[in-house]
């Protein structure tokens, strides 16, 4: 069995974080609240978000203000759930992917384990991509050297791990601000340019096409949301850590989107980074360099975002195959076994938006069913209260195949395959025949998902649990490590 928590070394050593997927004790919850808010907005504060409302115009055929509209209800509907599972962390002390244990088994949560590492590697692959035709199209620099340069300072960023990656967050967010504001101001003046071309008629598909993938980009963050609320309090308020996380992960996305889409209507923009650049200097002088500039920094603070996070879920999926102590070594080892992944893979790829798009609808396949079922376990099922000792054997209450979060989870991604509209590669025959290629696939997924395991874990063992929570609460209590 993996060590629920080390007590022999501390959180951090020489600057960079021991823990990774073992528990955080209370004697080490240091994290506030109010910096969730910040932590999140600057983590949509960057060209990704932006080349998101360049995918209205110039893929979905439609015009700055359905590109707006649609945007923005999927941001907001998307980051409902991201926010709520922001609520886990302080409950748990755990990363989020542990926490799954508990509805698909020690080693059932694998299945869930393959969607979310092809979620982070996908998110630093589009990442690098951006960056690399970015600088190269605004300054002219060599593509690789862009990519290998950016890939090694977020990897150390990820290696200093969680208390760093907050600090960076917050500094980039108070310094970004101000300088996107003017660029904000001046498109809304006229002074950044450009004239937004006829719009296009506006089709059902294309609106619920640019709503999908708004939505899918903040429901992408929820298989890591707690991952960097795991060291607050254990009785920090759901209302509050909820509120926090919603309105700074909103918040950026309501703004640079419709942003995004004003670049690719009205300035025929189709790389986020250079039509930021063109906007800035049309504003002012020299702003589209800063702004550049603090973009770029921005995305690679993302893309180790992602690594940490994506080091979490690979360490998760080692330990459940065969049990691991989660040390320093072996954290630091997978990060850089990450980064020459999304390296070699950011270097093949030459399209942006393509990939921007093909990825997120991907995630948003393979996520959505587990989404709904973590939360409905969470908040409607166990209600918060888990045996954090059993989620570190498989031997423990919650098995090591838990059959009802697998049934149900395999079955939510069955039931979306009929719905769903993958470009021209595939139309599912319920999509092609009955709903006009509106793709609602991943709406199936999640409620039938959620729905099955509600019924399915109506069987379960109260009892059974309880004493195990209390043996659990007991275990952690006799280490010293509990409150």
């Amino acid at each position: 069995m993996s060590e629920v928590v080390s007590e022999r070394v501390p959180a951090v050593v020489g600057g960079i974080e021991t823990r990774s997927i073992d528990w955080v004790p209370d004697s080490e919850r240091h994290g506030r609240v109010w910096t969730q808010g910040p932590f999140w907005f600057l983590g949509n504060f960057q060209p990704f978000t932006v080349g998101i409302g360049l995918l209205g115009p110039t893929v979905f055929g439609l015009s700055l203000l359905q590109t707006a509209v649609a945007g923005i209800l999927g941001i907001l509907f998307g980051t409902v759930f991201m926010a709520f599972h922001a609520s886990q962390g302080p409950t748990f002390g755990l990363p989020q992917m542990i926490q799954s244990r508990a509805q698909l088994g020690y080693r059932g949560v694998i299945l869930a384990l393959i969607a979310t590492a092809f979620t982070f590697v996908m998110f630093n692959v589009v990442d690098a991509v951006i960056i690399k035709l970015g600088l190269n199209g605004i300054f002219g620099w060599n593509a690789t050297t862009v990519a290998v340069g950016i890939t090694i300072i977020g990897t150390v960023l990820a290696i200093y791990g969680h208390d760093w990656l907050h600090r960076v967050f917050q500094v980039l967010f108070w310094v970004s601000l101000p300088f996107w504001v003017v660029l904000t101001i001046g498109i809304v003046t006229g002074h950044a340019g450009g004239q937004e071309t006829a719009p296009t008629e506006l089709t059902t598909a294309g609106f619920l096409g640019m709503f999908t993938v708004a939505a899918s980009y903040n429901i992408t963050y929820a298989p890591y949301v707690s991952d960097y609320s795991r060291y607050l309090p254990r009785d920090t308020k759901v209302r509050s850590i909820v509120a926090s996380v919603f309105f700074g992960a909103a918040g950026s996305p309501i703004w640079l989107i419709p942003l995004g889409a004003w670049l690719g209507a009205s300035l025929g923009a189709s790389d986020p980074l250079v039509g930021i650049y063109t906007a800035g200097n049309n504003v002012v002088g020299g702003l589209g360099g800063i702004l550049a500039v603090l973009s770029v920094l921005a995305l690679v603070a993302t893309m180790g975002l992602n690594a940490y996070s994506g080091m979490l879920t690979v360490v998760t999926g080692i330990d459940s195959l065969r049990p691991v102590r989660p040390t320093r070594a072996l954290r630091v080892s997978v990060i850089i076994v990450l980064a020459v992944i999304w390296l070699v893979l950011g270097n093949l790829l030459e399209n942006a938006s393509s990939a921007l798009s093909n990825s997120l609808l991907a995630m948003l396949y393979l996520l959505a069913p587990w989404t709904a079922i973590n939360l409905m376990d969470f908040f409607f099922v166990r209600r918060g209260h888990y045996a954090i000792t059993d989620l570190f054997t498989p031997t423990g209450i919650y098995g090591s195949w838990a059959w009802r979060g697998i049934v149900a989870y395999l079955i939510g991604i069955a039931v979306e395959v009929p719905f769903m509209v993958v470009g021209t590669t595939y139309v599912g025959f319920i999509a092609n025949d009955y709903l006009s290629l509106v793709d609602i696939s991943w709406i199936v997924g999640m409620v039938v998902s959620g729905l099955l395991y509600f019924v399915f874990t109506r069987s379960l063992d109260r009892e059974a649990e309880q004493r195990a929570i209390e043996a659990s609460e007991q275990t952690l209590s006799d280490t010293g490590a509990a409150r």
